[in-house]
């Protein structure tokens, strides 16, 4: 590990610039993706890729520039085109950072696991084989596939004001589908896929549950197909973490990213219903809901000790009892604002410029046991693992689908139910929020495709949640 870090930190030091200040960022991700569809390898995909970018503050106005060429030359070149683009901006530019601190910090951050050498190219296709092989003979189960992602992420960052930062990070993506059809219709079952991925090494494939579960997943598909559709109506709402994932994300996480709030991206998907006078006021949800920025669960997607602008990352609660707090602001975006906000300045690699992203963006556990909470519903629904979603530009409006449904009557969990949905408006459906589940219904998840940005960033996003109920929330099957 950082063995380029010698001689990359010699062709920083012998950079030159009339910058004020100056940092490097360095980058270098190692990938690969294997799969086994319907008990047959497919052709494994790797990914390698590295460079830097090399930003600079001249009399307040900063601009960057990314170069793969990590030579001496290549890097000078990147900082004189940083420091060109610097005074072509000059005149143009809004902000003036010269008051803006930047980091003095040194330190080191590695995953969990990472001295453990992860299993051979051969024995991981040796364990989705087997995977594969577990799902059960039926004419109905027409496809499936079991897959494995797996990152290394090494990163260096350098600064003139001394600062030294480096983290190696390796995650890992365990994954099942099975889909099955019986000839009107079709139905999927997952497990991990996109919603589940932690850092650390073969044990997260265990985390995961993958291994030994062919039977159970393929069994719940063909559940499904045979299930009635979900009725509509206003019912009780039982999400397990799998979901929650996707509704924190969805109507938390990217309307308290600040950048957002102050008007950025209007013409990608962005801005937010949030506003900036809505801190330290808004009540957000029930005083149940209690969400934190929380680097520090080692085998989350987004832990790290300081975020890419080095900017040391800590704990610190977004919504406490349901009041809003605090945004997804970085520096440049604190600065602009004048909001308090959080170490989540991430790029997704070294040819994009760090912007405010989720993290790790969690739901604190509460105090009932799935028991009590599925047996304080009347009439309710259980819906697990997400299928679909929509929601409108600002994050307010939104309808959800889900792969698994199955109906609470008078306490008790009941039938099956297939194309689960439910719809909401953001600020309401978190006030609906009547019970939050304790720490043994709650899940360290995660996904690694979040974009955001233009030219667009994909980034390693990590949700931690308990199973949550919400009132009378308003479901439907798929004919609704």
């Amino acid at each position: 590990m950082f063995d380029f870090y010698p001689q990359l930190k010699q062709r920083f030091d012998a950079l030159r610039t009339r910058a004020e200040f100056f940092s490097l960022r360095y980058v270098s991700e190692a990938g690969q993706y294997l799969s086994v569809r319907k008990n047959v390898a497919e052709p494994p995909a790797f990914k390698h890729d590295q460079g830097a970018m090399l930003t600079v503050r001249l009399r307040g106005i900063e601009a960057y520039a990314a170069t793969n060429d990590l030579s001496q030359t290549g890097l000078q070149a990147a900082l004189d085109r940083a420091e060109a683009q610097a005074q072509l901006i000059a005149a143009h530019a809004l902000l003036n950072l010269s008051q803006e601190p930047v980091s003095h910090e040194r330190a080191d951050y590695f995953s969990p696991d990472l001295d453990q050498a992860f299993p051979s190219l051969n024995h991981c296709f040796e364990l989705l084989a087997a995977e594969s092989a577990g799902v059960p003979k039926d004419e109905r189960l027409v496809s499936w596939v079991v897959s494995l992602g797996l990152n290394t992420v090494e990163q260096i960052y350098l600064n003139s004001a001394g600062a030294e930062l480096r983290q190696v990070q390796r995650f890992v993506y365990p994954g099942m589908t099975v889909t099955a059809y019986d000839g009107q219709d079709s139905q999927t079952r997952s497990l991990g896929r996109d919603n589940f991925g932690q850092q650390g090494g073969v044990d997260v494939i265990s985390r995961c549950g993958l291994i030994g579960a062919a039977p159970t997943v393929a069994d719940q598909a063909l559940q499904l197909l045979m299930a009635p559709n979900t009725p509509a109506g206003k019912r009780d709402l039982l999400l397990m973490p799998d979901q929650m994932i996707l509704q924190i994300h969805e109507s938390i996480g990217h309307p308290l990213e600040l950048d957002r709030i102050l008007g950025d991206e209007r013409n990608y998907a962005g801005t937010s219903f949030v506003k900036t006078s809505d801190f330290g006021s808004l009540q957000y949800g029930s005083d149940l809901l209690n969400v934190t920025f929380d680097p520090d669960i080692p085998e989350q997607l987004g832990s790290y000790s300081h975020d890419d602008d080095g900017t040391p990352a800590h704990k610190q609660f977004l919504i406490r009892q349901g009041v809003l707090l605090r945004p997804l602001g970085s520096a440049l975006s604190q600065f602009r604002s004048g909001l308090e906000g959080v170490a989540n300045s991430r790029a997704s690699s070294w040819n994009r410029p760090p912007i405010d992203r989720m993290a790790n963006l969690n739901i604190e556990p509460g105090d009932q046991s799935m028991a009590q909470m599925i047996g304080g519903i009347e009439n309710g629904i259980l819906m697990a693992t997400n299928r679909s979603w929509s929601i409108d530009d600002a994050r307010n409006k939104f309808q959800f689908g889900c792969e698994w449904g199955q109906l609470i009557e008078n306490g008790e969990l009941k039938g099956v139910v297939k194309n689960p949905n439910y719809r909401g408006i953001s600020e309401q459906f978190w006030r609906n929020l009547s019970a939050v589940g304790d720490a043994s219904t709650f899940k360290v998840l995660g996904t690694p495709n979040c974009g955001k940005g233009e030219p667009n960033q994909v980034i390693r996003v990590g949700h931690a949640s308990p199973a949550c109920v919400f009132s009378q929330i308003d479901v439907f099957g798929g004919d609704a």
